[in-house]
């Protein structure tokens, strides 16, 4: 598969999901010492549903809901990236929930 240019990921991104709500799950590498404050502040975010701590490669998960894709790389590259104690932040955008909260989500197969 070729690989695509960072502009044109972001064209064809940006482009699929404007104009639509963007769910994503976020992995945060932060400093074990911050780890409360930097759960608190996220927290305090009216669009972030979920903060764990966890063990593994990353320290941290957040899921959080956004008005649309720029909402959230704006979240991602200027409010979560710059907290005290944040290493490194990444993300994946959800693509299709089928459970959630223990129950079942309606599919439409034809999306």
């Amino acid at each position: 598969m070729a690989s695509i240019e960072n502009k044109d990921y972001e064209e064809v991104i940006s482009t699929y999901y404007e104009g639509r709500g963007v769910s994503s799950l976020i992995s945060l590498e932060i400093d074990p010492q911050e780890s409360d404050s930097v759960a608190k502040e996220l927290a305090d975010y009216h669009n972030v549903e979920d903060v764990l701590l966890v063990t593994g490669d990353v320290d941290m998960i957040v899921k959080a809901r956004f008005k649309n894709y720029d909402h959230m790389k704006s979240f991602l590259t200027e409010e979560a990236s710059s907290l005290k104690g944040v290493e490194n932040v990444s993300s994946m955008m959800i693509v299709t929930t089928y459970k959630e909260r223990g129950k079942m989500i309606e599919v439409d197969e034809e999306e």
